[in-house]
């Protein structure tokens, strides 16, 4: 009997030590977090199946497989982790068609390429909580990504792994993850060498960029709320000019209304037949903004400032123009607001959710790309009373958008190059600014010009261009080089150089349809762009801290840049294009007694209403002009035989 007894206690007492760890690790039925070994935050990433897609193909490399994976992101650690971020490095030409509760950040929109790896930010829940603020809630602290997507080889058993997974958010350090098998994970810990913003505020810190975008909820109702979009300029040399701003809803909401501002198309099917119709049985959408997902924003017309239906906002009907500060800080801004109706369950005055994915471009521009939205803290507003106070927006969220340099033959605009000391001009580069065909053409040469042929069209300048060839003694690449299909090219002309100075022409040429208002140049010149003493014709600057950058724009009443017209004779120059022209004086004193080289007069990077142009690759030399090519294009024996009759 006794030994049954102590049996019998035996039993009891793992009962109880069970039933103690199942309350330790689910409480009553709330989903708690398993054992993690991380202080920080926990990632993994879980290949779950593939299978076999159309077409069906011999070559195991070759074979296109639908896969599905899993990622989650864990706060294990005693800090918030707010807007979060993982990059997951894909390596197997995968296509990424969905990911659930993340969207990603370095794509327009899905199915995306990301072979070479792509990052995710959490939506809608972009922030993690602690374990001990949430006491262990498992939705509070965790998020799960699930992927669908095609990837290319690798053949069963193998498993097709990312070669890696990390944290971006600032302040973390991840080290290189473990694998086993089809899953892999890392834990990512505080950097204490790194700089930590202040993790005790409610929101994020707001961030600094090129262009600010705010996006401030102003009143908020259960259906619906009053969102102010603000946009500012905050580089020196950027700039918008007809610009178009796009997003994308998430959560199924429309615009209603707009002021200081107009969508580009007033689709209204996407309500009508969508799930807003049903919800919304009795709305009259007929007078409704717009209902797309995607809705293209345009500026209204400077008419339209004062319109009390449209209009009347502040800062607002420029015409999508944002000015750099170095030109017109007043109009380096823009403002506009609109009425946004929600969808089930986001009915409550509290759940406000921004749009995703923002987008800006304009005309012959710099190209933006735009960071993901975060939240910060409350824009603060003068009180309307007038009273020494202020009123704070219900909720704001930040758009950080960066200058991108362009890639190329994605310019818009183009520079050409000549001196004083050669009578030859070096023109824009073939396809500056993309072709979309090259077969009748030569994409990789360039064809050295008589001055003359600058003020003619492309398409005029070719005989001219083969007469001067046969002159000058240089060989024709065949087939003739590509024209560089630029709205915009600028030519540098160094006039003069001698002890104690230099000067240099610029001309604008506006071969476009759109007329260019208030446009700006800047030159940067690394050496001797410090010496700049004055411009001729134009509002001249030399701006502080942009490596000899020298900022011009058009004097009053000729700061208007006209788009090409027709000739006076139609037979031979059926196209004129509008022209600004300048002269630049610079000094030689901060050189000291060293003399200058061609290269140092010619700029090392242009830039045409804040857009980047295309430069040519060669520049003048002084000589002979058949020499002054210095690249494939020179007869050589010509050359040789032409300086021996000089000297």
């Amino acid at each position: 009997m006794d030994s049954r007894m102590v049996i019998l206690y035996i039993l009891l007492s793992i009962l109880a030590v069970e039933v103690i760890r199942a309350q330790e690790n689910y409480g009553s039925g709330t989903k708690q977090l398993q054992k993690i070994d991380c202080n920080g935050i926990y990632l993994t990433y879980a290949f779950e199946s593939r299978t076999r897609e159309y077409p069906y193909l011999k070559n195991v490399t070759a074979q296109p497989w639908a896969f599905k994976s899993t990622a989650t992101i864990t706060n294990a650690g005693l800090y918030e982790l707010k807007n979060w971020k993982i990059f997951i490095g894909f390596q197997n030409d995968e296509i990424l068609v969905s990911a659930s509760n993340a969207v990603v950040t370095d794509a327009d929109e899905l199915p995306a390429s990301v072979g070479n790896g792509t990052t995710l930010s959490g939506f809608p829940q972009t922030d993690l909580k602690t374990s001990v603020l949430t006491a262990g809630d498992l939705d509070q602290i965790q998020a799960k990504v699930e992927m669908k997507g095609s990837l290319f080889g690798i053949k069963p058993p193998g498993f097709p792994m990312p070669r890696t997974i990390k944290l971006v958010n600032d302040g973390y350090k991840c080290p290189a993850p473990t694998r086993k098998g089809g899953t892999m994970s890392a834990c990512c810990v505080r950097d204490l060498k790194a700089k930590v913003k202040n993790t005790t505020t409610k929101f994020l810190p707001r961030l600094k960029g090129d262009l600010i975008i705010t996006y401030d909820v102003l009143q908020a109702y259960g259906n619906n709320y009053l969102a102010q979009v603000t946009m500012e300029n905050r580089n020196p040399l950027g700039r918008l000019d007809q610009w178009n701003l796009t997003w994308e809803w998430k959560r199924g909401e429309f615009i209603d209304s707009m002021r200081g501002a107009y969508t580009r198309r007033k689709d209204l099917s996407q309500c009508t037949y969508g799930e807003a119709g049903q919800y919304y049985k009795d709305f009259d959408f007929s007078k409704v903004m717009t209902c797309e997902k995607r809705p293209i924003i345009g500026d209204l017309p400077p008419q339209r400032e004062k319109d009390k239906d449209i209009g009347n906002i502040p800062f607002c009907c420029r015409n999508g123009t944002l000015l750099p500060t170095t030109m017109n800080e007043t109009k380096s801004k823009s403002v506009f607001q609109m009425q946004v109706y929600k969808m089930p369950p986001d009915l409550n005055r509290t759940a406000l959710y921004p749009p995703e994915k923002w987008r800006i471009v304009g005309v012959v521009n710099p190209q933006y790309k735009c960071g993901q939205i975060i939240r910060v803290d409350p824009t603060e507003f003068p009180d309307p009373s007038g009273l020494q106070t202020v009123t704070l927006a219900i909720a704001t969220w930040q758009v950080v958008c960066n200058i991108t340099r362009p890639k190329k033959g994605e310019t818009r605009c183009c520079a050409s190059f000549s001196a004083y000391f050669n009578d030859s001009v070096v023109p824009c580069s073939a396809c500056a600014c993309g072709c979309t065909s090259t077969r009748r053409c030569n994409a990789k040469e360039q064809l050295l010009l008589p001055p003359e042929t600058l003020l003619v069209p492309f398409a005029n300048r070719t005989d001219k261009a083969v007469i001067w060839a046969k002159i000058k003694h240089f060989k024709l690449p065949r087939p003739l080089p590509c024209p560089d299909n630029c709205r915009v090219s600028v030519n540098w002309h160094v006039s003069s150089n001698h002890v104690n100075g230099w000067a240099a022409h610029v001309t604008l040429f506006n071969w476009g349809g759109i007329d260019f208002a208030d446009w700006f140049v800047a030159v940067q010149l690394d050496i001797t762009g410090a010496g700049f003493q004055k411009a001729y014709s134009f509002n001249g600057t030399l701006l502080k801290g942009r490596n000899g950058t020298v900022f011009m724009t058009g004097l009053p009443g000729l700061n208007y840049l006209v788009a090409q017209t027709n000739g006076t004779h139609p037979d031979r120059d059926p196209r004129v294009p509008g022209k600004q022209q300048s002269v630049l004086s610079f000094h030689k004193k901060h050189l000291g007694n060293r003399p200058t080289v061609d290269r140092e007069l010619f700029p090392t990077k242009l830039f045409f209403n804040g857009e980047e142009c295309a430069l040519p690759s060669i520049i003048p030399q002084a000589g002979a002009s058949c020499c002054a090519a210095q690249f494939k294009t020179v007869a050589l024996l010509a050359c040789i035989t032409f300086l021996s009759l000089i000297f």
